[in-house]
C-alpha cells in the first residue's frame, strides 16, 4: 500500500546564538552552538509517498536533483533507525515531492525525515512509542524533534531539546524564498568572529523575554498531550499572544551576520515590513524570510508585491499544534 503524508515547514520566532560547545561524543570532531529559539510550524509543505515492497534496503526518489538519494539523506537515516526499532522487514521506497526550498532555513529536510517515520508506521500499522520517535529524531538532526511536537515550541541546547509552548493562534504569513544560498556553518563562524566572548548573558535575556511573555498568558491551566506522545502544559490562549511575543523584542541573531553578506535579504525584510507585516524576520540562517500579518488579504497583497519584484513568495498561515497533526495525513 502506498502511503502519502505531508511534511510541513517551520519558521523561527527569534533565535539566540550562544557559545560554541564541543560534541558530547569526544570521538566526533564537531562543535555545536547553544541555541534558544521559538519554533512555529506553518502550512507550506512537501509531499512524501512511501511504500514497502519485497526485498531489503531503502530507496530514495525525487525529481529534485538537489535532494540526496544516498545514505546522507536525513529520511534514509530515520527510516533505517525506525525499521530497526519496529523490527520490520522489506524494501522501503520513499518518493520526496519537493515544494519547499532546499537548505532555506524552513526545516524542509528535517520535516521530511520525521514525516517519513510517520509514513513508515502507517505502512506497517505499528506505532513507535513517543520517546523512541524522539530518540531517533534527535540522533539524526537538531531540527527534527520540533516536528514531533508541532505548533509553537521552545528549542534549547543546539535545537534538539523541544518543549511545547501555549499555542499561538493561526496567523496569516508570507514566506519569501530568494534564490540565494546561505551557508549555515559560515554564518556560525562569522558570528563567532563577531562575538568571541561568552554570550550567556544574551541567552539569559532571551529566556527572560520569553518568561515575560509567558507570564502575560492567562493562568488557567490546560493540559494536553501532542500526538508525538510529549506531555505539555499550556496556560490558555489569547488573541494577542503573538503580538505580545513580538513586543518583547525577540529577534534572530543570524540577521547580524547574514544581512551584511547578503544585502538583498535585508531589503526583502524591509519590503515585508513596508507591506504591513507586524513582524518580519529571517528564518534560521536563511535564506527564507517571513512576515506575519493581521489579515490574509494583507499577506496575499505582500506576496504579490514580492513576486512582481522577481522574488518567490507565498501567502500561507501558521499552524497550531492540533492543525499540524490533523493535516499530516492525506
Amino acid at each position: 500500500m502506498r502511503i502519502t503524508v505531508r511534511s510541513f515547514a517551520k519558521i523561527n520566532l527569534g533565535l539566540c546564538i550562544g557559545p560554541a560547545l564541543s560534541h558530547a561524543d569526544k570521538s566526533v570532531r564537531a562543535t555545536f552552538h547553544e541555541l534558544r529559539t521559538v519554533y512555529q510550524t506553518i502550512a507550506l509543505h512537501d509531499l512524501l509517498h512511501l511504500e514497502v515492497v519485497k526485498g531489503s534496503g531503502i530507496e530514495i526518489r525525487s525529481a529534485d536533483p538537489r535532494v540526496p538519494k544516498d545514505e546522507s539523506n536525513t529520511c534514509y537515516k530515520t527510516l533505517a533507525k525506525a525499521m530497526t526499532a519496529l523490527k520490520a522487514k522489506g524494501k522501503v521506497i520513499l518518493e520526496i515531492e519537493k515544494r519547499l526550498p532546499v537548505q532555506g532555513g524552513l526545516g524542509g529536510a528535517s520535516g521530511n525525515a520525521v514525516s517519513a517515520i510517520l509514513a513508515l508506521e502507517k505502512a506497517f500499522k505499528k506505532t513507535l512509542p513517543g520517546r523512541e520517535r524522539l530518540r531517533i529524531a534527535a540522533e539524526v538532526g537538531s531540527d527534527l524533534p520540533l516536528f514531533l511536537v508541532g505548533g509553537t515550541s521552545f528549542g534549547v541546547s543546539h535545537g534538539e531539546e523541544v518543549y511545547p509552548l501555549p499555542d499561538l493562534p493561526a496567523t496569516p504569513c508570507v514566506i519569501a524564498t530568494p534564490e540565494i544560498g546561505v551557508s549555515t556553518p559560515k554564518a556560525f563562524a562569522d558570528w563567532d568572529q563577531l562575538t568571541p566572548s561568552p554570550t550567556s548573558d544574551r541567552m539569559n535575556e532571551f529566556g527572560r523575554m520569553l518568561s515575560v511573555w509567558l507570564s502575560g498568558i492567562p493562568q488557567k491551566k490546560t493540559s494536553f498531550r501532542s500526538s508525538s506522545g510529549v506531555p505539555a502544559v499550556g496556560r490558555g490562549r489569547a488573541e494577542t499572544l503573538l503580538l505580545d511575543l513580538v513586543r518583547t523584542g525577540i529577534e534572530n541573531d543570524f540577521e547580524t551576520v547574514v544581512f551584511p553578506q547578503y544585502p538583498a535579504l535585508r531589503e526583502v525584510k524591509r519590503v515585508l515590513e513596508r507591506s504591513g507585516a507586524f513582524y518580519a524576520s529571517l528564518s534560521g540562517s536563511g535564506s527564507a524570510l517571513y512576515g506575519l500579518y493581521r489579515t490574509r488579504a494583507q499577506a496575499e497583497q505582500a506576496a504579490r508585491r514580492l513576486q512582481k519584484a522577481g522574488i518567490p513568495a507565498t501567502a500561507t498561515t501558521t499552524l497550531t499544534r492540533s492543525q499540524y497533526w490533523k493535516k499530516l495525513s492525506i
